[in-house]
C-alpha cells in the first residue's frame, strides 16, 4: 500500500477512535446525573429509556465494528435490547459501554487498507469497512445527543462537554 493511503486510513481510524471516545465522554458526564432506577424509564412509548439506548449502542457497535469488520461472529439480539424492562446498573452499564468502544478501537487499529475497503454485508446493508466505520461512529454520536437531550430536560443542568474551550475562535487557515 502507497505510503499516503496508509496516512488516510490511519487518519480515519484515529478520528473514528477520538469520536468514540468522545461520546462515551459524554455520555459518562450524563450518567452520573441520574439515578440507577430512573435510566429504565422511557420519556414516552414510542421512545427509549437511556438503559435501552445504552444497550443498543453497544449491540450496534459490536455488530457493525467487532463482528462486521472484526469477521467474528454476530451474535446480536437487537430485539432485546428494547424489551428490557429493568437492567444493569449504571455503573454495569458503564463498564460495558467502556468494553465495548476499548474492543471496538482495538478492531479499527487493527484493521488493515483492504480490511476498510472490503464489502461487508451488516443488517441486510452493503458497505464497505470505512462505511461500518462511519455508520457506527455516527449511530454513536446521534444516541449521545439523545441521552444528552434528555438529561438536560430533566435534570435542567449544562452539561459542561466543552467547559474550558472557546468555542468561538474562528478556523486558522
Amino acid at each position: 500500500m502507497k505510503t499516503q493511503e496508509v496516512k488516510w486510513n490511519k487518519e480515519v481510524v484515529e478520528s473514528a477512535c477520538f469520536r468514540l471516545d468522545e461520546s462515551t465522554r459524554m455520555i459518562k458526564k450524563c450518567l452520573v446525573l441520574w439515578k440507577d432506577e430512573d435510566i429504565w424509564i422511557k420519556p414516552n412509548e414510542v421512545s427509549n429509556s437511556i438503559g435501552n439506548l445504552l444497550l443498543h449502542i453497544c449491540g450496534n457497535m459490536t455488530q457493525y465494528i467487532i463482528s462486521s469488520l472484526g469477521e467474528q461472529k454476530d451474535v446480536r439480539n437487537r430485539k432485546k435490547e428494547f424489551e428490557i424492562q429493568k437492567g444493569p446498573t449504571i455503573k454495569e452499564l458503564t463498564a460495558m459501554l467502556e468494553r465495548t468502544v476499548k474492543k471496538a478501537k482495538k478492531v479499527l487499529r487493527e484493521a488493515s487498507g483492504d480490511d476498510l475497503l472490503k464489502m461487508r454485508s451488516v443488517q441486510g446493508f452493503k458497505f464497505s469497512g470505512i462505511g461500518v466505520v462511519m455508520h457506527a461512529v455516527e449511530h454513536y454520536s446521534y444516541h449521545t445527543g439523545q441521552i444528552a437531550v434528555w438529561t438536560k430536560m430533566i435534570r435542567n443542568q449544562d452539561l459542561g462537554f466543552y467547559n474550558g474551550l472557546d468555542l468561538n475562535s474562528k478556523n486558522k487557515i
